[in-house]
């Protein structure tokens, strides 16, 4: 088998050649395409379920959300195991199906057992469940630092969310880019409950009336929760709708609204809490470079290129960084396309020093003439001799041409020339041919 494969190499050299330049061209591209990441996708197909309830405890959260969904979601096709989690105000369910389940595939049928689960949720549950973004095993691709000595962390939190958040989203294969160390800015009514006391208000009159006063309040069943206009004027040719503005824009314009009147006085907000721009209760924390700051984790999606998707990003920090002045981004703070990048590097170096050495062991090893003349003595071959026009016996087969160092009894001088064809040298009856 091994002689016949060797033979026709030989006989079709070109056909082997075209074949392996055609492999090697195909090679080279395919390996540009190739994704590469620290890590394959070694995690089960999963989806993941967020619901919020505001102002709920775990235990209601558990009985009232989180029980209800997983009665509903158990019965989905291919779901291997499901695990929930509840906390103050938050339920979370993951679902992990088979192994070879198409992701969008199960992504489609939790969406469709959604909304029968939506319909059993308490009205606390304000918002309806959030199934979130596809993930890879290793979700994270990059981290990135926020720090300023300009902006207050309110301010930066703002920037984050509403100018650079956003535009990260748009880099391909991103899936999302939670900040670590938010701090929304908004109005927020700090009541102190010894003067509310004193002024004879409860904290449910305070919450009805900083609801109503805004313009959707969290109070389902008060008038800021409106569920239709406040009228609209008929023109010749179309219809305006009514919109009351309410002039509240500033914690002291907040601040001066009345809660009630009793006995001729005026209970204000301000009289009974401090009306400030603050932000929500903290869980957690970012620092960055030992100091305070912002932590945007980028996560990638699970078909997303690892070197692609953080190429992208720092492309988009590159163009936003003229337009946020005082701001600092640190962008190396994790970067798993490092890894990467540095272990492609040595791959390539390992490559080509193997490749030079090779090269120095057939130059000074085999080219050398002993080698030669010891593959001459190991590889005698016998073929059938075509006569040449000075009377030599001259081989028809493909091999190297070389000297024949072989001493026999008769050697015949005119023999002695060699060719590149592979020439064969007769003494007396016999000959060989010299393949080195």
């Amino acid at each position: 088998m091994m002689k016949w494969i060797v033979s026709s190499s030989l006989r079709f050299r070109f056909i082997v050649i075209a074949g392996a330049g055609a492999l090697l061209i195909y090679g080279i591209t395919r390996l540009s395409q190739m994704p590469v990441d620290v890590f394959p996708e070694f995690a089960p197909p999963r989806v993941e379920i967020q619901t919020e309830g505001q102002g709920m405890s775990s235990a209601e959260v558990e009985d009232l959300i989180t029980n209800p969904m997983e009665l509903v979601l158990m019965g989905t096709p291919e779901l291997d195991v499901m695990r929930s989690r509840s906390v103050n105000g938050l339920s979370q369910i993951v679902l992990q199906f088979n192994r070879g389940t198409d992701l969008l595939h199960a992504r489609q049928l939790v969406q469709e057992r959604l909304e029968l689960a939506i319909a059993d949720l308490p009205v606390a549950a304000s918002t309806p469940p959030v199934m979130l973004q596809p993930l890879s095993a290793t979700s994270r691709v990059l981290k990135i630092g926020l720090s300023s000595t300009e902006y207050d962390l309110m301010d930066l939190s703002m920037i984050a969310y509403w100018t650079i958040k956003f535009r990260l989203m748009q880099v391909p294969g991103v899936a999302n880019v939670p900040i670590w160390g938010e701090r929304i800015k908004m109005l927020t009514v700090q009541v102190d409950p010894e003067l509310a006391i004193q002024h004879g208000v409860s904290m449910q009159r305070i919450h009805e009336v900083v609801s109503e006063t805004l313009d959707f309040g969290l109070v389902p069943w008060s008038p800021s929760a409106k569920s239709q206009t406040e009228g609209f004027v008929d023109t010749p040719n179309q219809r305006l709708s009514m919109q009351h503005i309410r002039p509240i824009f500033e914690p002291e314009e907040l601040a001066q609204v009345p809660i009630e009147t009793t006995g001729g006085r005026t209970v204000r907000i301000g009289d009974v809490a401090d009306v400030v721009w603050d932000t929500w209760p903290m869980i957690g924390d970012a620092v960055i470079n030992d100091g305070p700051g912002l932590m945007l984790i980028v996560e990638k999606l699970p078909w997303a290129n690892t070197l692609e998707v953080s190429r992208g990003i720092e492309a988009e920090l590159a163009k936003l960084r003229p337009g946020l002045p005082g701001i600092e981004i640190d962008s190396e703070i994790f970067r798993p396309a490092t890894y990467i990048e540095a272990s492609i590097d040595n791959l390539t170096k390992s490559l080509l020093i193997a490749c030079v050495l090779v090269v120095l062991v057939l130059f000074f090893f085999l080219w050398e003439w002993r080698a030669r003349g010891g593959r001459c003595r190991a590889l005698p071959a016998r073929r059938g001799d075509q006569h040449d026009g000075a009377g030599g016996v001259r081989d028809s087969a493909r091999g190297r041409g070389g000297r024949c160092h072989h001493r026999h009894r008769e050697h015949r001088p005119a023999a002695e020339a060699t060719s590149q064809g592979g020439e064969e040298y007769v003494h007396g009856a016999r000959h060989s041919r010299c393949l080195a």
